[in-house]
């Protein structure tokens, strides 16, 4: 029996990634594609009676926006929206606004994998004073600065989503609840590895694309007993 229900859903295509650029915490929009996969994915839940009870999204607009897009057109709006930047996407660090194939021709195809796919290396870091750097951002004025990121391997992104899962989303579920997750590719892998127990091999060819939910049931002791894609 149904006891609880887990949506995780990456934000709709954002205007980098029509542009094919390193998006990270940049807070960029979503594109007219993007918003069209959110109408699609709200349809898809409405036919599944997915209502969810209360929704989750990082500080980035493009989820954001997914998750109100998402609501509004299931008519399900009254719901809490909560907010955190624990389920950011990955800080990609100096990476962050630069065309991926450029990155990759400077790089290799060896170093640009291992960064972009793997689990344990990290992008460079941000200088101090970049303008890119998240202490500079209005919206973490009250997040001591040593704890903002200047940079993330997948390893990093998945301890503070893992904390996030385990003190916020675990104990709504655990009440029986719907939860939606509006999040991004690498902070979704990251939970998907938290639920699943994926390893650090496994989870290379983990894919999450974009506006295509990911809904876990589970039992009353929370045991996953379906995974639909």
């Amino acid at each position: 029996m149904i006891y609880a229900t887990l949506i995780l859903l990456r934000h709709g295509q954002s205007v980098y990634n029509k542009e094919d650029l390193f998006t990270g915490w940049t807070d960029v929009e979503l594109s007219e594609q993007g918003r069209q996969e959110a109408k699609k994915v709200a349809f898809e839940l409405k036919k599944l009676k997915h209502y969810p009870d209360i929704c989750y999204t990082s500080w980035l607009k493009r989820a954001i926006h997914t998750g109100q897009i998402v609501l509004a057109e299931m008519g399900w709006e009254h719901i809490d929206c909560l907010k955190s930047w624990k389920l950011n996407e990955r800080h990609y660090g100096a990476w962050q606004q630069r065309n991926k194939k450029d990155v990759k021709q400077e790089v290799g195809d060896e170093a640009f994998l291992q960064i972009r796919r793997g689990y344990y290396t990290s992008p460079p870091s941000l200088d101090d004073n970049d303008p890119r750097a998240a202490k500079f951002d209005q919206k973490y004025k009250e997040i001591p600065p040593v704890i903002l990121p200047k940079s993330e391997s997948l390893e990093d992104t998945r301890r503070r989503v893992a904390s996030y899962y385990c003190e916020v989303l675990l104990p709504e579920l655990e009440k029986g609840k719907t939860v939606l997750v509006s999040a991004h590719g690498n902070s979704l892998r990251a939970l998907v590895m938290e639920i699943e127990k994926l390893d650090a091999k496994t989870i290379i060819k983990v894919e999450i694309p974009t506006g295509v939910p990911i809904i876990y049931k589970y039992d009353k002791t929370l045991n996953i007993i379906e995974k639909r894609k």
